[in-house]
């Protein structure tokens, strides 16, 4: 499977996968339509349907545009997440193929809103997975929990999403990576990861260039939201269960002016 980035609005990305025998394709959250019909159109790809991670005006925005631009498609969103121009709603374990190879699963990862979805895509048995997580999880961070609760979130990044093979590449829905690592800094002063991974996200930014995809083994070594059952990372915030400590590392990233 091919995978392409589209940087849309200020720091958003929509995605396009690529089924390459069949050039079928599907979009993740496809808020800037027509850029995103012209990126397919460069690919010789047949968009057939959209996948969208949750209610937001920057992710499901694009939808009943992108419904007229492409009469038939199909809108996947979260069955409870009240998503705009949503055709097929779907719930936790749900799945779609798309083209001879690539299968999509769908996983309720609740918390940013209450019916957030994050898509688990599997290609041939020699290409590493990929989830497209949303606001959920961001490379070294964590959506704000507008719609749930710490438990959430825990259950949401580190039990659903923490628990996918590790070499499963991350494509999050924001551009937010050099922030979150200097945030991440603050509560791990002497993690070399994530010292390491800073310089080279600025690097990549510097060129013009995306932080994106991560990898779940990554995220579990530098993502402080991740690293929540580590003892070591409760003490620094001052709790010893992952939840509270979860809870209290939002807060402070809600209060960090970097």
């Amino acid at each position: 499977m091919k995978i392409v980035h589209i940087p849309c609005l200020d720091d958003n990305y929509s995605y396009l996968i690529i089924d390459e025998q069949t050039k079928e394709a599907a979009v993740v959250d496809p808020v800037e339509p027509e850029k995103v019909l012209e990126v397919a159109k460069q690919n010789d790809a047949d968009v057939k349907f959209v996948l969208t991670t949750h209610h937001h005006w920057d992710h499901a925005g694009g939808n009943d545009k992108i419904r007229e631009l492409v009469p038939g498609i199909k809108v996947f969103g979260g069955s409870i997440d009240n998503v705009k121009g949503c055709t097929d709603k779907m719930d936790n374990g749900d799945k779609v193929s798309l083209g001879a190879e690539i299968n999509i699963l769908s996983l309720h990862t609740p918390c940013h809103t209450k019916g957030h979805i994050s898509y688990y895509v599997t290609g041939k048995e020699d290409e590493s997975p990929a989830v497209f997580t949303g606001d959920t999880m961001f490379v070294a961070g964590c959506g704000k929990f507008f719609e749930g609760t710490s438990e959430q979130m825990y259950q949401s990044l580190c039990v659903t999403l923490g628990s996918l093979p590790k070499p499963t590449r991350v494509y999050c829905g924001h551009e937010y990576t050099v922030k979150n690592l200097q945030f991440a800094l603050t509560v791990e002063p002497e993690n070399a990861k994530i010292v390491e991974k800073l310089a080279w996200a600025k690097n990549q930014r510097n060129a013009g260039l995306p932080t994106i995809p991560s990898t779940i083994a990554e995220e579990l070594e530098t993502n402080p939201f991740v690293r929540v059952d580590m003892p070591e990372i409760q003490k620094k915030v001052g709790f010893n269960t992952p939840v509270e400590a979860l809870q209290e590392i939002r807060k402070l990233k809600d209060n960090w002016r970097g």
